[in-house]
């Protein structure tokens, strides 16, 4: 069946691998940027075009009135260095700063749009990589809660995250909780630091990670379109691992020296909580759910040959 899809956030390294899957599946595509130079790209890429602000909420209910559609995705973020300047991992709440508006403001602007339109169905972004609750196993599902990691500086864009959660839900909508992204344009500053050596494992690097290719959240996020989904998915690949091996591995494959390895309190001082909890206690996420209820498969079910052929 023939869909009308409004994706927010057309423009961002994810929309760019959603919108020719849309397009491909036959669905009309109209897909949003912040920059009025982006919308040839859009074209290209089979979209209607619009420019919008996502934290405008007159501007996005006009674009998402204009667009009529079956659903609305949102994939609204700014995090690019256009728009949050350099990688911060040490103050993520000034990084995120926007980010945090468009997953709470954005949010709220856009299900607004989408009720006083008629649309039927939401599907939203969310995140499921290392920030599973740090007790028991070390691989988690829908059914175990999130680490706010509370009186840390990641707290208000995680607490942003369990807020999408709880509205996008409320109103009858899916969110697909994704793993860490690589892939086209996704992981350059990762690649780059590596390549200076300035990208060190903290500690024994026992945190567990969860990743996903950008083709693979796409082809979920699809799925999920498509089967008016409902409710969370943890949208991973099958390879759950610690940053002692995934680290070294990407740093291979980049052509890049062993990363250094440093102390936790050294890491703590250089570079925040955050990061010493993805190293050293984080937990990831399984996808069995998305499988099972969406018939999703990753086309790269590791990261190994995904980071290999990125890289290549």
């Amino acid at each position: 069946m023939v869909m009308r899809v409004f994706v927010a956030g057309g423009s961002g390294v994810l929309g760019q691998r959603l919108v020719p899957q849309l397009v491909a599946r036959g669905h009309q595509v109209t897909a949003t940027t912040t920059s009025r130079a982006k919308l040839d790209l859009l074209e290209r890429l089979g979209a209607d075009g619009v420019v919008m602000d996502g934290l405008d909420a007159a501007a996005v209910g006009e674009a998402v009135a204009a667009a009529r559609p079956d659903v609305v995705v949102h994939q609204m973020t700014a995090i690019s260095m256009a728009h949050a300047g350099k990688p911060d991992i040490k103050h993520p709440d000034r990084w995120f700063a926007k980010t945090n508006r468009l997953r709470t403001e954005g949010t709220d602007h856009l299900l607004a749009a989408a009720e006083a339109t008629g649309v039927p169905h939401f599907v939203a972004q969310g995140y499921a990589s290392w920030n599973g609750i740090r007790e028991g196993g070390w691989v988690k599902t829908e059914e175990d809660p999130l680490d706010l990691l509370e009186g840390t500086a990641a707290n208000v864009g995680l607490k942003a995250l369990s807020r999408v959660e709880d509205v996008v839900l409320k109103a009858g909508g899916a969110v697909l909780r994704y793993g860490a992204f690589y892939g086209p344009g996704a992981i350059d500053d990762q690649v780059e630091l590596l390549r200076k050596r300035q990208y060190p494992l903290v500690g024994r690097g026992t945190g567990y990670s969860s990743w996903v290719h950008l083709d693979d959240a796409a082809s979920a996020t699809v799925l999920a379109v498509e089967q008016k989904a409902r409710g969370v998915y943890n949208i991973v690949d099958d390879d759950p691992a610690p940053a002692s091996e995934w680290l070294p591995y990407l740093a291979g494959c980049a052509g890049a020296k062993r990363p250094r390895r440093v102390p936790v309190w050294l890491a703590r001082l250089l570079a925040g909580d955050q990061a010493v909890v993805m190293m050293t206690e984080g937990r990831g996420f399984s996808s069995a759910k998305a499988k099972r209820e969406l018939g999703w498969e990753p086309r790269y079910p590791s990261w190994r040959q995904g980071f290999k052929e990125e890289l290549a």
